[in-house]
């Protein structure tokens, strides 16, 4: 987390004025809302997606207004889908602490969920452009598509590595990746540019998916903040278990899949975790990893050489390094 701080302090003026819209944003006159949203905001949040805007608008200007809103709506976007997603999830813990709805239940948290969706609606229109409103139009669509395919595979268990690429690419990586395209439009960067940083997002964002699915099948619970195994509990295929079950003999694999269906006890979960280990399923997930990796630095390589493209590589070089 050492060098995300000094990330931060690059674009420090405007990471300060992206965290008092961000809380004025989300006031409200409902205490309860205030309650709930004090509490999110004193969460220690990682915030790249308002990182890598920032940062976009960097390697081609100065930061303004929109770039701001920019920030803070996909900041307000992507909290709104966590909420959510716990609930789904029935996850009792985010970053390390209660999630909203272990502390004030479900239907608290999917109204709450709600509040804030509605809220990243008004910073939209803040933006005032055309194109900016389009494309986080098509990334919200993006985002509850991708975890309704992956729901959508789980019960039929028909996901495979091409269809896992395309489940991740539009949950969690059309998020980054329109983070970066927004802060390059906020400061008028050509199209070219804007493309450029939208597939660096991209694949940024394809690499964070798949180290956060690694997480929890290898991660520690008070490390990473959150329930490790929960993918392999709900039946959810991950590349781990995708490739694994793809190198297992077809007995084996279909046995597999039927125990997975049942739901899986203490003893299954060693088991099959012991299976991913052996026949390869972390490493090669390691490596796919590493494309995705890699991808990302080459969309940078039209930029020449500055502190805030530096600042980029390195939050890819964070992702592949990073313990939570």
């Amino acid at each position: 987390m050492e060098n995300l701080t000094k990330i931060q302090a690059l674009v420090g003026a405007e990471y300060a004025q992206f965290r008092q819209c961000w809380r004025t944003v989300l006031h409200s006159r409902v205490h309860l809302v205030n309650q709930i949203t004090d509490y999110l905001i004193s969460q220690n949040s990682k915030h790249l997606r308002p990182l890598l805007v920032m940062l976009s608008a960097r390697l081609h200007g100065e930061p303004n207004e929109a770039t701001i809103w920019a920030a803070v709506t996909v900041e307000i976007l992507h909290t709104a889908t966590l909420v959510h997603d716990d609930v789904v999830d029935e996850s009792l813990q985010r970053r390390g602490q209660p999630s909203v709805n272990a502390l004030w239940q479900n239907k608290i948290a999917v109204l709450l969920g709600d509040y804030l969706f509605s809220k990243s609606l008004q910073a939209m229109l803040k933006l005032q452009d055309v194109e900016a409103l389009s494309l986080l139009a098509r990334t919200s669509e993006e985002l509850s598509a991708g975890e309704l395919l992956q729901l959508e595979h789980a019960q039929n268990q028909s996901m495979t590595e091409e269809t896992y690429y395309e489940m991740i690419k539009a949950k969690t990586a059309s998020l980054f990746a329109a983070s970066c395209r927004l802060g390059a439009m906020s400061v008028g960067a050509e199209e070219g540019q804007c493309n450029a940083l939208y597939d660096y997002g991209l694949h940024l964002g394809m690499a964070f998916q798949i180290k956060d699915d690694l997480f929890d099948l290898v991660g520690v619970e008070y490390r990473i903040g959150k329930p490790t195994d929960r993918d392999l509990k709900s039946n959810l295929m991950t590349l781990p278990l995708i490739y694994t079950l793809r190198q297992l003999p077809d007995a084996l694999a279909k046995e597999w899949r039927h125990r997975l269906a049942e739901g899986l006890d203490e003893e299954g979960l060693r088991q099959i975790k012991d299976l991913i280990e052996s026949y390869g399923g972390i490493a090669y997930a390691e490596r796919q990893m590493a494309v995705q990796a890699q991808a990302a630095r080459d969309a940078l390589q039209t930029y020449g050489d500055s502190i805030f493209k530096s600042a980029l590589i390195e939050l890819v070089e964070f992702n592949t390094r990073r313990t939570r």
